[in-house]
């Protein structure tokens, strides 16, 4: 499954993907796409991998779109693809921030340096972002005239508001980690050197967790965006009960009746 773009594998029960364009700041590439694509499909399913890491090799997280490719025409497909075949070609791109968003494993972005654009798109559709302490964060489509992608715009407006996104998007200017904590882009800030280490503390922690429960968590916290309080109301007397009859929830209340930690099977 792993290219030289996009490396593939997992480490106690962490499905782990790493963008390896270290001399491009990880541009995104269409190899990138197809890989991670079939990697997220793969982990989705996969009942030994209980959550997933997207980060850099490198220096940075993720430079977005590869403006040399652009400066050549064919970012996007070929230089003689009509729009429309450029269209379907990004749409299908979309399907890779759209698994970090829905799959039912908690997504964490370890973002260890820069990150930008199409990058912060993917960043943002984690459920969780750990940041370097030398990480910095930007929209960086204002640069080149373009106008946002990867769900970026839907992803940045509910993580800080209309507001500060907007602000984001016209002055793209790169932003440090604190600030970026501060408005609550990222949920953790560390130091570069302990950075890794913490990820990996996190990820295995939430992958010996209760799984069943973080998959109706994540589907919940994801609609109450769309919907109204009575319609999530209805789901969580489904998704409540459902929880209640997996084994994790009696191995939790026996845990906590012999005041001991307790050891989730993730069924």
């Amino acid at each position: 499954m792993a290219t030289e773009d996009l490396k593939v594998e997992v480490k106690n029960r962490v499905g782990i993907l790493t963008l390896n364009r270290p001399d491009k700041l990880n541009a995104l590439t269409q190899a990138m796409n197809t890989t991670a694509v079939a990697a997220l499909r793969e982990f989705a399913e996969n009942p030994e991998v209980g959550a997933v890491i997207l980060t850099g090799a490198g220096r940075g997280f993720c430079a977005g779109g590869d403006v040399s490719a652009m400066n050549r025409g064919n970012e996007i497909g070929a230089a003689g693809d009509t729009l429309e075949q450029k269209i379907d070609r990004l749409r299908r791109g979309h399907d890779w921030p759209w698994l970090l968003y829905s799959i039912p494993k908690v997504t964490i972005a370890v973002v260890n340096g820069p990150v930008a654009g199409a990058g912060l798109g993917l960043a943002m559709s984690c459920d969780l972002r750990i940041a370097s302490d030398q990480a910095r964060f930007g929209t960086a489509y204002a640069r080149v005239g373009y106008g946002g992608d990867y769900g970026a715009t839907w992803q940045l407006t509910r993580l800080v508001g209309q507001a500060k996104a907007k602000e984001l998007f016209f002055l793209p200017d790169m932003i440090a980690a604190d600030e970026a904590h501060r408005v609550g882009l990222v949920n953790r800030v560390v130091p570069h050197d302990q950075l890794w280490t913490e990820a990996m503390a996190v990820a295995e922690r939430i992958a010996a967790g209760p799984l069943v429960s973080y998959r109706y968590m994540k589907a919940n916290i994801n609609m109450a965006a769309t919907v109204d309080v009575r319609t999530l109301l209805d789901r969580e007397a489904e998704t409540h009960l459902r929880c209640g009859q997996t084994e994790d929830h009696k191995e939790g209340v026996r845990a906590f009746v012999e005041k001991r930690a307790p050891q989730f099977c993730g069924r």
